[in-house]
């Protein structure tokens, strides 16, 4: 471990409450330079289709799933053409989105649901969509924060890594998360954090190998040096169309 990176651990040891919560947010002011475009990569033109992809896109990318839900959605228009599906159909439509058969147990689901308790329209609250087949929690905050602009923390697998290794919280659980991010950042941000982190970790932040020498957020990330810190090494990993842009802002 060099030596800057035992001075960056021992700050954050030290580091005080009102000081977690003034870099948390300093934090998201950079990523908000580094990303004034981040939204949900997920295509949809309403709350169903968004609650329908989200669904497809568990153990599943976002592209594959852009690429499923054109015909899909061309078919099956509302929440009664879900609820009488028929599921041998329904399951070629999504099978390249892989485990097709509970995905399609969940969107008929659904989609009875829907019909039967909701008059065919998608609720806007907390409570009445974790109710419904196949959305849980982190499914429910993708549809309140994007369909119906109620802020929420989406806490997928790259948003629970970073904020981990940024020290913002050291849970696992993802509703232990949320509420911990939650308490740090301001709820009016709370979507568009989400996106921004997400963008983060796909273009910047790698599982295995960070771009630590190129990241924006590099003097306030407790975790620098566990991916690259040689500037042209790290220039490197830096995916996406923000690329020129990301390296832009850190002088490469």
């Amino acid at each position: 471990m060099s030596a800057a990176r035992k001075r960056k651990n021992r700050a954050i040891a030290a580091e005080t409450r009102i000081g977690l919560v003034r870099r948390a947010r300093r934090m998201n002011r950079t990523l908000a330079a580094a990303f004034p475009d981040a939204h949900c990569e997920l295509d949809f033109t309403t709350p169903l289709e968004l609650a329908v992809a989200t669904i497809l896109s568990a153990q599943c990318t976002d592209v594959r799933v852009n690429l499923t839900t054109p015909a899909l959605f061309a078919k099956y228009r509302s929440t009664r053409d879900y609820a009488e599906a028929n599921r041998a159909e329904l399951e070629e439509y999504i099978r390249p989105t892989g485990f097709y058969r509970n995905k399609t147990s969940s969107l008929i689901g659904l989609g009875q649901a829907l019909v039967t308790e909701f008059d065919g329209e998608l609720p806007h609250t907390m409570p009445e969509l974790v109710k419904l087949p196949g959305i849980g929690r982190k499914t429910a905050n993708v549809i309140l924060g994007n369909a119906f602009d109620v802020p929420g923390i989406t806490v997928d697998t790259h948003f629970g890594r970073l904020v981990r290794r940024w020290k913002w919280t050291e849970d696992e659980d993802p509703v232990k998360v949320e509420h911990a991010v939650g308490e740090l950042i301001e709820r009016k941000e709370w979507t568009m954090l989400s996106h921004r982190v997400i963008f983060h970790g796909r273009r910047v932040c790698h599982a295995r190998k960070p771009a630590c020498g190129a990241c924006v957020l590099a003097n306030d990330c407790p975790s620098f040096g566990i991916g690259p810190t040689d500037p042209v090494a790290a220039a490197d990993l830096v995916k996406g169309p923000e690329r020129e842009h990301l390296l832009d802002l850190v002088g490469l």
